[in-house]
């Protein structure tokens, strides 16, 4: 999940400076970003300050954050012409500033930690962008999924060749795994999940070098898991609501598991942080391949003495 973020002085000592937009599209200050948690905390792995909606806006549909909180997309995608008009063309040149701190990061970390990239599924972006904005109901994305499957597809195309372009771009920078994130894959209906979101997926994975470690994350989808396999995904991220022994034990085979602490246990006391952790330690004891995780990104009340002892748990059980 997402390290940097506005739990830490540093990161709001810089926005009372810059915008979020402006942080990303710099390289250097994205780069200053991604090292902030590094600094602080001896993590494995550092994630690149970015955005999933950088694609949107490399298509022609730039986004903002409301006052109030969420999303706000420039315009809503509610007509075909609309549709028509998005460019995945040269998402490369567009994002090149992604590429730029990418490699920043890593002439800085070596190849002493991981350095992760990472987009949104084209279902998610798609939720955005034909939405407005963030959404509780998600009704327009599936009324057009459902009403015209044909203009439907034809923006999940543009999206996934986008994401395709964007994703190769990030590994020839020197990312060493790529997560995708579906945060928005439980507004699918169970029978509809496989069409509206896992089969493009599948289709980006497909395209890219083959074996290269992709994390797949869907909020809320762990019952999807035998599916969600099958996209070529090497580990898959569950969220909080996961009991990580059962999950085991239900799907057993060869791919690793990534989480699952509520991110709401670094809002409260370090005993209780401490005690949540080796609880899932102990469930994931001796199965190879488990990152342990948040089971969805950090919050701005976490608390710099929870994090250090969620961190201090994890090497102590390790070692």
């Amino acid at each position: 999940m997402r390290q940097a973020g506005r739990y830490l002085p540093e990161y709001r000592k810089l926005k009372e400076k810059y915008t979020f937009t402006e942080l990303v599209k710099s390289p250097e200050l994205a780069t200053e970003v991604t090292l902030q948690p590094l600094k602080r905390f001896s993590l494995d792995a550092a994630i690149i300050f970015s955005d999933i909606l950088v694609i949107p806006e490399a298509l022609g549909q730039p986004y903002s954050f409301r006052e109030t909180g969420g999303i706000q997309m420039e315009y809503a995608l509610d007509s075909e012409d609309k549709i028509k008009k998005l460019d995945p063309a040269g998402v490369e040149e567009k994002l090149s500033y992604v590429a730029k701190a990418l490699k920043l990061v890593r002439n800085e970390i070596g190849d002493s930690q991981t350095l992760l990239g990472f987009g949104g599924s084209p279902w998610t972006l798609a939720t955005y962008m034909v939405e407005g904005g963030s959404s509780k109901e998600f009704s327009k994305v599936k009324t057009l999924a459902y009403e015209n499957p044909a203009l439907f597809e034809a923006l999940m195309q543009k999206l996934t060749q986008a994401l395709i372009d964007y994703f190769k771009m990030q590994i020839e920078a020197g990312v060493d795994a790529i997560q995708i994130f579906d945060s928005w894959g439980a507004a699918c209906t169970g029978s509809t999940y496989q069409d509206f979101s896992l089969k493009w997926v599948k289709t980006i994975i497909d395209a890219l070098p083959k074996d290269f470690p992709i994390i797949f994350y869907a909020k809320g989808m762990a019952h999807h898991l035998p599916s969600i396999l099958k996209t070529g995904a090497k580990v898959v991220s569950v969220d909080w609501t996961v009991n990580m022994d059962e999950l085991k034990a239900t799907h057993p085979g060869s791919y690793a598991i990534q989480g699952n602490l509520d991110p709401t246990l670094l809002n409260t006391t370090p005993n209780i942080v401490k005690e949540a952790a080796l609880d899932i330690l102990e469930k994931m004891k001796g199965h190879p391949g488990h990152i342990f995780n948040l089971g969805h990104g950090i919050m701005p009340e976490a608390k710099i003495e929870n994090v250090e002892a969620l961190l201090q748990t994890v090497i102590e059980f390790g070692n």
